[in-house]
């Protein structure tokens, strides 16, 4: 058995219409995580580096789908939590 994709919704009604169906037959291997940003940002740094670096950086976020900015900071805080234990 095939299984189904998730259409593009152009509006709320049309994705709540959507999940009240039996979602059993959905192919799930489409998803990908999400990290929600919750915690407040009340701080800010500058951060000076060579040009290929932020091209990199750049590149990969793009490979994401995360804004660069956001996925320094991730890279900084997964860094913390594997070296540091945070």
């Amino acid at each position: 058995m095939d299984k189904r994709k998730v259409p593009i919704f152009r509006t709320d009604e049309e994705a709540e219409t959507f999940l009240e169906q039996d979602l059993s037959d959905l192919d799930f291997s489409q998803f990908k995580p999400v990290h929600f940003e919750l915690r407040k940002k009340d701080k800010q740094v500058n951060l000076r580096m060579p040009e290929d670096l932020l091209e990199a950086v750049k590149a990969r976020a793009a490979a994401e789908g995360t804004p660069y900015q956001r996925y320094i900071r991730h890279v900084v805080e997964r860094a913390l939590q594997e070296n540091w234990r945070v």
